[in-house]
């Protein structure tokens, strides 16, 4: 308990640690507010209400708070017991939003009335509690057999063959670092990525090259201003946000570019619109969350491993890759360095899939936090109730002796 990288006791009256905890209901706080404030003017100029993608988001991130809880009350065991069956379920749903009705020229949604359902979403998540449950198995061969790093391609390569028919080039490239990242961590040579990305990363440039609308992305990304007013538009109106903060920024609320200038400003482009209300000392701020979030979750992670919960360990591990990720990259965008992915920023910006499912993600991981300190606090008490014990023996032969 005295070398715990906790901020809470380790012990029964601290079951999860509260600290990541509070950040994140400060994260899901600041979000709304920033919801509310970017979406406004579009809210009411599409249903006649301000409040419309405020309360949406409430719901989805509601969901996603009943859904952590739950998930929370699951022992671990039952994700690795199950991770086949949970792949397979994901990798049908994927099937099935190809037959789903377009939006904005992406079948990426299934409508289930109250919201569209992400299907890349929760796929996020079973690939990560999947990949866990075979590097519990087999982390031994994947340290010293390229087979064993090989035998994944089918699972993943097929789930992301079916991301990007729909397409999802973003969530496509997030599952690929999450798995490099993973198995990095449960010790894969390098030399085996090698051998693997390259054909990997040939192929994607070659979608680039051959899609017109890709490669639009990619030269607007490298010069929105040689087409301001075109396909440079929303990038170039990111930046003008994003400078227009300076220091301190204009004050929550004061943003020009949300209204209507800047388009998906409460989704995509919500963090240029942070930017600009709350400046680059909200910024540095906004960035130091993440980074505290992330700093707790790898700390869950490596107590995991330490404690030989290796399964609740790579979980951990692989939910903090995946949010930093996003985050990283949904700034980037905003900023201008990198392409359009859309990809929201964890928590943030709009997107009721996207928050129920890293919510619930969350959850598992504060599990993986408490089964890893009900484990710690088993082999602390076990020695004191066997040492009374042992002396009430010994004494009596003692005496014997003498």
């Amino acid at each position: 308990m005295k070398n715990s990288p906790y901020i809470c006791p380790n012990n029964e009256k601290w079951p999860v640690d509260y600290g990541l905890m509070f950040a994140l209901f400060v994260l899901m706080a600041l979000g709304l507010t920033m919801v509310f404030s970017a979406s406004i003017a579009i809210s009411e100029k599409r249903f006649g209400e301000p409040f419309h993608y405020l309360l949406r988001q409430a719901l989805a991130m509601g969901l996603g708070t009943l859904s952590a809880w739950l998930v929370f009350k699951l022992p671990l065991s039952f994700w690795e017991k199950h991770r086949q069956t949970l792949l397979l379920i994901g990798l049908a749903l994927l099937v099935l939003v190809l037959f789903s009705r377009p939006i904005n020229g992406s079948k990426r949604w299934i409508p289930l009335g109250l919201m569209n359902f992400q299907v890349s979403e929760l796929m996020k998540l079973l690939v990560i509690i999947f990949l866990a449950g075979y590097l519990d198995r087999h982390a031994e061969a994947v340290r010293e057999q390229f087979q064993a790093v090989i035998r994944l391609a089918l699972p993943f390569g097929l789930a992301a063959l079916l991301l990007l028919l729909e397409p999802d080039f973003g969530s496509t490239l997030v599952i690929a670092v999450v798995i490099t990242g993973m198995l990095l961590i449960a010790g894969a040579p390098w030399r085996y990525f090698v051998i693997a990305v390259v054909p990997m990363a040939t192929f994607l440039i070659g979608m680039v090259l051959i899609s017109p609308y890709r490669m639009a992305r990619v030269t607007n990304f490298l010069d929105p201003w040689a087409d301001p007013f075109g396909q440079g538009y929303q990038l170039t109106q990111a930046l003008i946000a994003s400078g227009r903060g300076y220091w301190d920024g204009v004050g929550l609320g004061g943003s020009v570019q949300k209204l209507l200038y800047l388009p998906d400003a409460h989704t995509d482009f919500l963090f240029s619109i942070f930017g600009e209300e709350f400046g680059f000392i909200g910024v540095v701020g906004l960035v130091l969350l993440y980074l505290f979030i992330l700093f707790r979750i790898f700390a869950i992670g490596r107590r995991a491993l330490n404690t030989g919960l290796f399964f609740g360990g790579m979980v951990a591990y692989g939910v903090g890759i995946w949010i930093i990720l996003q985050a990283t990259i949904n700034m980037g965008v905003n900023l201008g360095l990198f392409p359009t992915k859309g990809l929201t920023l964890p928590l943030m910006s709009y997107g009721g899939s996207s928050a129920l499912l890293i919510l619930t993600a969350l959850g598992i991981v504060f599990r993986v936090d408490y089964e890893t300190r009900q484990a710690n606090n088993q082999k602390q008490t076990v020695p004191k109730t066997q040492s009374p014990k042992s002396s009430e023996v010994e004494k009596p032969e003692e005496a014997t002796t003498v």
